[in-house]
């Protein structure tokens, strides 16, 4: 194995599961990304009509980051500069096939000209569509070539030459994924919050307001995790997202007081998140944020576990009405 750690991506699978805005929208409906029935409230509909632009998007990003880790796989055993020789000891690793995104990319091209307008990040998702329809191709056929060995045929000459075409679409490709991964962290923590105001309006501090608290106070910590480009965490930031969390996962306690059925399904989960990620953080303090001296197993459970409880969330809320 190549000795450079592999951490996780946690997928945004969160801003997917925004269907507590009424009762009347059924969560699998907005999970695909699809408009708000005509008995959405009035009132609401503003903000419904942006949660289905930003689940188009969520969709198209999740699904395209297949891309993202089939880049990875070939950057952890080829030499970027000087390309493939066909004699690298972890060649046959190859690189991951695409996803099919023919839909999510439909869904995110119809939403750009949907309101609400949102003029930085819709030019941003026509460039990231282009970036990705320009690299999907060159990967697919490289993902097919180390697959076949076709290598050992003609001493890696193809291999050279889709390495050339491979490196500037796929710099392209991630500078697109970055620009629009900070948009939407912006978008989404806005419309996070008009979402959980506009359910306590509506019913108070719900079994549905626990989970969207819980969900969101999740995703401020997940936003911080270290990535293999940022292995370094700023650790007053992350005591910050880990203290909000924390007081979400107390708010569930006292509903569960008032509540005897409290919230099923996350309870466990969210409590359990809790404990690792202060395990996590108690790790990071040691290494001065360093999650590869030591973290890396932790940063990774913290991230699958992340990505199992948007799941649980989601059935929490259905389950809730």
């Amino acid at each position: 194995m190549p000795s450079r750690i592999h951490l996780r991506s946690a997928t945004l699978a969160l801003a997917l599961m925004t269907c507590g805005l009424t009762a009347l929208v059924p969560a699998p409906g907005l999970a695909q990304g699809a408009a708000a029935p005509a008995a959405t409230p009035a009132g609401d509909a503003g903000l419904q009509a942006a949660i289905s632009k930003s689940n188009a998007y969520t969709a198209l990003m999740n699904r395209t980051l297949r891309a993202n880790q089939s880049w990875e796989r070939y950057a952890s055993w080829v030499d970027m500069k000087k390309g493939p020789t066909g004699k690298e000891r972890y060649i046959s690793y190859g690189l991951y096939s695409l996803y099919d995104v023919n839909s999510e990319i439909a869904a995110a091209e119809q939403a750009t000209v949907r309101d609400p307008a949102l003029p930085e990040i819709d030019p941003t998702i026509r460039r990231y569509i282009a970036a990705y329809q320009a690299l999907a191709p060159l990967i697919t056929r490289a993902e097919r070539y180390y697959e076949r060995k076709d290598y050992r045929d003609d001493g890696a000459a193809e291999g050279r030459k889709l390495h050339e075409q491979m490196v500037p679409a796929a710099k392209a490709f991630l500078q697109e994924r970055a620009t629009l991964d900070r948009q939407m962290r912006v978008f989404k923590r806005d419309l996070d919050a008009k979402e959980l105001a506009a359910i306590e309006a509506r019913e108070g501090k719900s079994a549905r307001w626990q989970v969207r608290n819980i969900m969101i106070n999740a995703r401020a910590v997940v936003d911080l995790m270290p990535s293999n480009e940022s292995p370094i965490v700023d650790l007053k930031a992350f005591d910050v997202a880990v203290a909000g969390y924390a007081a979400a996962v107390r708010e569930m306690d006292d509903f569960k007081e008032r509540e005897p059925k409290g919230v099923p399904f996350i309870e466990s989960q969210a409590s359990s998140w809790l404990g690792k990620a202060r395990d996590f953080r108690e790790k990071l303090g040691k290494s001065k944020g360093d999650v590869r001296r030591g973290a890396a197993n932790d940063a990774n459970w913290l991230i699958t576990n992340y990505n199992t409880m948007v799941s649980l969330a989601d059935t929490a809320v259905r389950m809730a009405r």
